[in-house]
């Protein structure tokens, strides 16, 4: 994620300055960035039909981006409750009705209809175009729940693109100042659950591990060898798939029997969440059978 290497601060010269507790998404950038490694993932990959479709909709996104006119500021005093009482600064049930969530959604919908994909996923596609306003306004509810039904995947990952679109470019708007940690396993901008955690080797972060919102893309740090799920460090253990280059691995929790990925973006700087979650999935695969269960959520790691 090369572009948020923080510049050095002169002000530390002699002295470590700590990591930065939060990355607020780049919205203007980000999707593009996300289409390429997708791509680029695609080479090499038995998922590459799934993975370049994937590249097309975060394609579709970026568009969406970059035709949407600038955000009304956000609500100061707003965040600043939100910072007093320990909570998300981002509401997701008052940004699930704005009249702004609707258009941002009709515009990637109609961006997705220009994608080539397979029948199913083109049927899929038409429903959730042509459902009502409550059927629609449950999709919403459920994507922003973290609870899509498993009867319905590939029509939420529709409604799911369209959320980060709009949840990225409000929550670009944020004074890291104003975040804090929430939760355990909560996006301190948004409540979303991570992704997965990546450890960075950014100027001011090195070795840091930050994770990275399933939603709106904010990335907070989290201490390496504990679990992001419960904060438990008791019974912390490591899976990755034999013979892999230990760039991606599952960090697994003794105590909560949940599992995240964390991903080595030190070792490897193209690293992308989204991209290299779905990637990844051999791995998701290997523990499916065992005690541990996904902690994270992907909206287009269906199935897992």
């Amino acid at each position: 994620m090369s572009d948020t290497f923080p510049a050095a601060d002169p002000s530390m010269v002699g002295g470590v300055s700590p990591a930065p507790f939060a990355y607020l998404p780049k919205p203007l950038s980000m999707f593009a960035r996300r289409a390429a490694r997708f791509d680029a993932l695609a080479a090499n990959n038995e998922l590459a039909p799934y993975l370049a479709f994937l590249a097309s909709l975060a394609r579709a996104q970026q568009t969406v981006q970059d035709a949407l006119p600038p955000q009304a500021d956000l609500d100061r005093a707003g965040l600043e409750r939100a910072r007093e009482f320990g909570m998300p600064p981002l509401d997701r049930d008052a940004i699930r009705t704005d009249p702004t969530t609707l258009q941002v959604l009709r515009a990637l919908l109609d961006e997705a209809a220009k994608i080539e994909m397979p029948a199913p996923a083109a049927t899929a596609l038409a429903r959730v175009r042509d459902a009502d306003g409550t059927v629609t306004d449950q999709m919403l509810r459920d994507v922003l729940a973290d609870a899509i039904p498993a009867d319905a995947l590939a029509e939420h990952a529709f409604v799911a693109a369209a959320m980060q679109v709009q949840f990225a470019r409000m929550a670009a708007q944020l004074d890291t100042k104003l975040l804090g940690a929430v939760h355990p396993g909560t996006c301190p901008a948004c409540g979303g659950a991570p992704v997965a955690s990546m450890v960075v080797g950014w100027i001011g972060a090195e070795s840091t591990r930050y994770c990275v919102c399933s939603l709106c893309a904010t990335m907070w740090n989290h201490v390496r060898v504990k679990c992001v799920l419960c904060d438990s460090n008791a019974a912390v253990t490591y899976r990755e798939i034999e013979g892999g280059a230990g760039t991606i691995k599952a960090e697994c929790c003794g105590t909560c029997h949940g599992y995240v990925k964390v991903l080595e973006e030190r070792k490897d700087t193209a690293m992308e969440a989204f991209a290299d979650d779905v990637a990844s999935l051999g791995l998701d695969i290997l523990l499916r059978d065992t005690e541990f269960r996904r902690g994270s959520f992907n909206p287009f790691l269906l199935g897992a």
